[in-house]
């Protein structure tokens, strides 16, 4: 029966025919003789049967059929009936096959068409309402389930794309909100730090320390202004950005994140130990991209870790990993809220950096293939892993 269930439309529907036709067959031939048979004992009543039996004596090699009575002989009952029986035997093939054509298109609907067609007027009228939560399920391995298999496959996408839009609606709504209090956060700083100097120099009131002091904090809100400005370029050109691919040898980026190492270690005053497993063998991908997310997560370790951060580098010829491990305290949120646009772990941190580049190094490492990898360390501290596939 599951093999019937996996027909094909066009076996399936000459399976049925098929079948039909067989049966309306034997069933024709049952009901002519039977008719033939009723027709001839009506006759018999009629006939002269000393007459029949002698024509038959006459040359036994053949039997004579009963022959006919004419119709104002036979009563109306035995007329009609024998009308009836040359009525059958004339059409009942005919007939039968009609018939079970009728039935064999019926069953082959109810078996084959039926069941799928609901499903995807079903999940038509789902769609048009704008509802993606559902699931078509018709598992016959047929035409119809395979129409019934794409059609789920595109509702999947749908509300995978339904979903994405809802997200960057929201990344959007965020980014304006983040826009407005990055800018006005240091304006406003800044402004109050003009109001004063613009009392007290009149007055002669502030000392040159002071003033310094000011002047030296101004400049630490124009170069957090500027930060944004720059992260905000980044992220306006995330999405146009094509990765230009080229050969990445294990040597090349060792060198290259060292020296990133170097001036991060000067800047944070933490320690920064980078190690990895040296091959021979070269990763094909953008070697820019994938500096700019180690940078991105080199810089959030130190800024959580208490002394020292690790780095250790993976390179196969079809896999790049880098795995960043600070001493910290570790993630303190959601994974998944992390990687969202403007996160920052406390109050604290919104004076310190904008809270794109977890973001912006999950982005570029799904462009380019792979994913970005959080854990927390059992004995303390955070795991990032950066995962970049091979760009053929």
């Amino acid at each position: 029966m599951e093999k019937i269930k996996n027909l094909s439309l066009r076996k399936t529907i000459v399976l049925y025919m098929t079948i039909s036709l067989l049966v309306c067959f034997f069933l024709s031939v049952l009901i002519v003789r039977t008719a033939i048979t009723v027709q001839n004992n009506i006759w018999w009543k009629y006939v002269d049967q000393e007459k029949y039996f002698e024509m038959t004596e006459e040359d036994a090699r053949y039997v004579t059929d009963v022959p006919r009575p004419h119709s104002y002989e036979m009563e109306k009952l035995d007329y009609h009936i024998s009308e009836i029986c040359d009525f059958l035997q004339t059409f009942t093939v005919l007939i039968l096959s009609v018939v079970g054509s009728i039935i064999a298109v019926f069953l082959f609907y109810k078996h084959k068409l039926k069941n799928p067609i609901e499903e995807l007027e079903l999940a038509s009228q789902q769609i048009c309402h704008n509802n993606l939560d559902f699931h078509i399920i018709y598992e016959n391995q047929d035409e119809m389930g395979r129409l019934c298999r794409e059609f789920e496959r595109m509702r999947e996408q749908l509300a995978q794309n339904n979903h994405q839009l809802w997200k960057n609606m929201e990344e959007e709504k965020a980014l304006r909100a983040a826009i407005a209090h990055d800018i006005r956060s240091p304006l406003s700083v800044l402004e109050g730090y003009q109001e004063m100097l613009s009392e007290y120099l009149l007055q002669k009131e502030i000392e040159r320390e002071q003033m310094q002091e000011m002047v030296s904090e101004s400049r630490k809100q124009i170069a957090r202004m500027d930060a944004f400005v720059e992260t905000m370029r980044k992220m306006s050109s995330l999405e146009a950005r094509e990765l230009v691919i080229g050969e990445i040898t294990y040597e090349q980026l060792q060198t290259e994140i060292q020296a990133e190492v170097n001036i991060l270690e000067k800047k944070s005053g933490k320690r920064c130990h980078l190690c990895g497993a040296a091959t021979k063998e070269k990763f094909m991908g953008d070697k820019e991209v994938i500096l700019e997310v180690t940078e991105n997560l080199l810089s959030n370790a130190l800024r959580y870790a208490r002394k020292e951060v690790e780095i250790k580098v993976y390179l196969t010829a079809s896999e790049l990993k880098i795995r960043v491990k600070d001493d910290g305290a570790g993630l303190q949120a959601d994974r998944e809220e992390v990687t969202k646009l403007f996160y920052q772990q406390n109050i604290k941190d919104s004076l310190k950096h904008t809270g794109m580049g977890m973001y912006i190094s999950r982005l570029y490492c799904e462009k380019h293939g792979g994913r970005l990898l959080l854990e927390n360390e059992e004995n303390g501290g955070a795991v990032i892993t950066a995962v970049f596939h091979r760009i053929a």
